[in-house]
């Protein structure tokens, strides 16, 4: 919106998103020098409200950011024990042993964290080093220099009317201005999509792939309790319908982090990832831990599973993308936590450096050259053709050749395969409706299996009504007129949080609703769907899912 007077504050740097990337980079800024001026926004009511990860966190990152984070009260508690990993038949299971498994698999001297617990301490921390962090603060727009240099954000922007227009009580927001900004606000974030398509970031990569993870935490027995427990799963129930798996985490106080993912490329639009995660709960296996238990939690969010091939220039004029907006997750591992950390370590290295040769505004090449040569890039390219194996011969083979590939990686450095590239996009994936059946998903039991609306209570997820909708269709027409008749308009599917229906109004005829309220800022939307014709942005401050210890 053009022709509204804000006012401007200046930092050294700016970062966007209090997860372990921005808040990595803002602690190392401080270590660093701590006459440095150093903001970090968060677009959650509270830091971690917006956390989601599995997770079981690789402490690396932390050991080279704060190398005495286990005297300082970190919320690192719960080492891993046992590592389970089984691939499921729809009544039974085989255990795949641990021996034949590459070294890079084994979780050994890993943690069960909460991740959004991860991030309150490190905010935390950041804070005594003098870092100023502002939750409930969106960067809505990218604030540009007359060079045409990125030199800050918009943040703090509330009171618009459901049109866009100025609305009664309207607060323009601010101007935060940085030497450098830095971009941390997770899988796709839209500030960090429009940097990548303004400066062509991506050019000559793979495009970027994508799972869908959803999550609940539930209390269960203590007798089935098992702290430090760590099982993954393949197969059912997805089949050969999709790409996947499963997590089971057992964390402390008598809770177990339950998760799903669901790779983003399948081809049948009638598939619905969040029926089949309340499906998989009702396996033997699963449904022995849980019955008896409570769910206590659940939430959703995209996941980066291109790796290696699909990291784009991680650098533009005055900034650079860190974490998962970068795309820096460990498909194998099922971690990316700790190269989040490393990340916004080696940026803020950089920007520190640059600042104080006297720069500002332009590429930390420093940085790029960090990753494309640093710990994070060892870590990814050993692993780096697990999922385009995965994509391209299904479960069986990956396994085979993904664990063969990674054990010489290992071994020798190199891969067997060199470096195969990624496919289509995970929209262009999608297939005509017409090509499969509607698949028959049984009806939750409301004990181990929830509807989604139950479900979204437990997200805590809350928007003000009364603002515009921050999921832009670029064209309205395309839902009925061609994603319907094409696709069977699939977002009523891939939402797990119920954001997207397809009603039919008195004279029968069919119209597209958001119900924009309910999203918990998963993203798949921008990514899945196959017209490309939804733009997730961020809304007002503060509005969003409220994760207790996600």
């Amino acid at each position: 919106m053009t022709g509204i007077e804000r006012e401007s504050m200046e930092y050294d740097v700016v970062i966007v998103g209090a997860g372990p990337a921005g808040l990595s980079a803002a602690i190392r800024l401080k270590q660093l020098d701590a006459d440095l001026s150093v903001v970090v926004l968060e677009k959650g009511s509270e830091v971690g409200a917006h956390i989601l990860s599995g997770a079981v966190l690789d402490p690396c990152g932390l050991d080279a950011l704060l190398p005495d984070w286990r005297s300082m009260g970190a919320p690192i508690t719960v080492p891993v024990t046992e590592d389970n990993f089984y691939v499921l038949g729809e009544g039974g299971r085989f255990r795949v042993p641990n021996w034949p498994m590459p070294p890079l698999m084994s979780n050994h001297g890993n943690y069960i964290v909460s991740m959004g617990n991860v991030c309150r301490w490190m905010a935390g921390v950041a804070e005594e080093l003098g870092v100023e962090v502002f939750p409930g603060m969106a960067a809505s727009e990218l604030v540009y220099g007359e060079d045409g240099a990125v030199k800050g954000v918009v943040a703090g922007e509330f009171g618009k009317n459901p049109d866009g227009s100025i609305g009664e009580g309207y607060e323009p927001g601010m101007n935060l201005l940085g030497k450098y900004v830095l971009l941390g606000e997770g899988v796709r974030g839209s500030l960090s999509k429009q940097v990548m398509a303004k400066f062509d970031l991506s050019k000559g990569k793979c495009p970027q792939k994508f799972g869908l993870g959803m999550k609940e935490i539930w209390e269960v027995d203590p007798a089935k309790h098992k702290p430090g427990t760590v099982t993954h799963t393949m197969g059912w129930p997805l089949g050969s319908n999709a790409g996947g798996g499963s997590f089971i985490y057992h964390i402390d106080n008598n809770q177990v982090l339950v998760g799903f993912v669901v790779h983003l490329n399948y081809e049948n639009p009638y598939l619905y990832p969040y029926m089949e995660f309340q499906r998989f709960k009702h396996h033997p296996m699963v449904a022995g831990l849980l019955e008896g238990g409570k769910r206590v939690a659940y939430g959703a969010r995209a996941i980066s599973e291109g790796g290696w091939q699909s990291i784009p220039k991680v650098v533009f004029p005055g900034g650079a993308l860190l974490g998962c907006s970068a795309g820096l997750v460990n498909v194998p591992r099922i971690k990316g936590n700790h190269n989040a950390m490393l990340s916004g370590k080696a940026a803020a290295e950089a920007a520190h450096a640059a600042i104080a040769a006297g720069r500002q505004g332009d590429e930390l090449t420093a940085y790029e050259a960090d990753l494309r040569s640093g710990p994070v890039a060892k870590d990814l390219k050993k692993v780096r053709n697990v999922k385009p194996l995965w994509s391209r011969y299904g479960l069986t083979a990956s396994l085979a050749l993904g664990g063969l590939d990674m054990w010489f990686a290992s071994i020798f450095g190199g891969t067997l395969f060199g470096t195969l590239r990624h496919g289509k996009s995970d929209a262009a994936a999608t297939g005509e409706a017409a090509k499969f059946k509607p698949i028959d998903y049984p009806r939750p039991d409301g004990k181990l299996s929830f509807d989604r609306l139950t479900n979204l209570a437990f997200s805590g997820t809350n928007h003000e009504e009364s603002q515009p909708c921050h999921l832009k269709l670029r064209d309205p027409s395309i839902p009925i007129a061609v994603n319907l008749p094409k696709y069977a308009e699939p977002a009523q599917w891939y939402c797990p949080a119920g954001v997207y229906e397809v009603l039919t109004d008195e004279a029968g005829n069919p119209r597209f609703q958001i119900n924009f309220q309910n999203c918990v800022h998963c993203k798949t939307c921008d990514i899945k769907d196959p017209s490309q014709n939804i733009d997730w942005t961020t809304p007002q401050g503060g509005d969003g899912p409220n994760y207790p210890n996600m």
